[in-house]
């Protein structure tokens, strides 16, 4: 039978030891950590992200500095509010929630972030300090999965390990991570040829490719470890959608030891290290030593 790996379990299980470490510091600190999300224009996907970070803050006892900017605010109005938040001793990370109306330069603006606040992990500096193996606030997707394997008691040292996906905010600083936890790594794309063959053979197998049902079991060697970071909804017939992820779970299901579900795999531990994050930017801040 193939173990689940609960993310919405040990999301909840963090969050508990984040609100108990709050709780403490706080005391000593004089002020709760502060979150800054930044959400521009009305996407009602964003919209429900948003809230939902915001109420796990509320949690676990992080303070919410929550901007919603009309959808046509000007990149210069957009670079002062980070300015002000980079400035701001209440606030500890800030995050700016994607994607942004098509005028807006994502890349240039998340580079306005103070690499310290940087509740998502996905400035360059941040990205530098991780391929140098070097302390700093590492990227919420590719981290949680990795704080899953850790629960889990999985070894990667020596393993084989495949990621099909190679985008900045999993794909890479993923396969990074795994390197740095001793697996042999391979990233996987869309150029890539003859796909099952490299599948086949990981003891690993990451799918953040962004397309449902895309990974079957015939791409799976008996025992794997799967990991399923895609969020995709589908409509069915009768009109009702739900979400589904890049692995065809029921087939894959018959053939991994180990595999994510979705929702319920990923998703909530992207949150939970968002707000582990906050915390550590937190403690860093008032010279907390872990």
């Amino acid at each position: 039978m193939t173990k689940l790996l609960d993310g919405k379990a040990l999301a909840e299980k963090i969050q508990t030891q984040l609100g108990e470490q709050i709780q403490v510091l706080q005391e000593k600190i004089g002020r709760p950590p502060g979150l800054a999300v930044l959400m521009v224009g009305d996407n009602p996907a964003s919209a429900a992200y948003v809230r939902n970070k915001e109420r796990a803050c509320a949690k676990v006892g992080i303070a919410s500095f929550g901007k919603h900017f009309p959808a046509d605010t000007s990149f210069v109005e957009l670079e002062e509010a980070i300015a002000q938040l980079n400035q701001d001793p209440q606030v500890d990370g800030i995050l700016v929630q994607l994607p942004l109306p098509a005028n807006l330069d994502a890349v240039a603006l998340l580079n306005q972030i103070d690499p310290d606040k940087d509740a998502d992990g996905l400035h360059p500096v941040n990205l530098g300090r991780l391929i140098r193996s070097e302390p700093g606030l590492r990227s919420c997707t590719p981290a949680g999965v990795m704080r899953l394997l850790a629960e889990a008691e999985i070894e990667l040292a020596g393993k084989q390990a495949v990621v099909v996906g190679r985008s900045i905010l999993v794909g890479k600083p993923l396969a990074l991570m795994l390197l740095e936890a001793n697996a042999t790594v391979t990233v996987a794309h869309s150029r890539t040829t003859d796909l099952p063959s490299l599948t086949r053979n990981a003891d690993i197998l990451v799918a953040a490719v962004g397309r449902s049902h895309f990974l079957t079991a015939e791409m799976v060697k008996p025992g794997a470890v799967v990991i399923d970071v895609g969020i995709n909804r589908v409509v069915a017939d009768t009109g009702k959608s739900r979400l589904v992820g890049d692995v065809d779970f029921d087939s894959v299901a018959e053939v991994a030891e180990y595999l994510t579900p979705v929702p319920g795999g990923v998703g909530p531990m992207t949150v939970a290290m968002l707000l582990q994050n906050t915390v550590n930017s937190y403690k860093k801040a008032n010279s907390i030593v872990s």
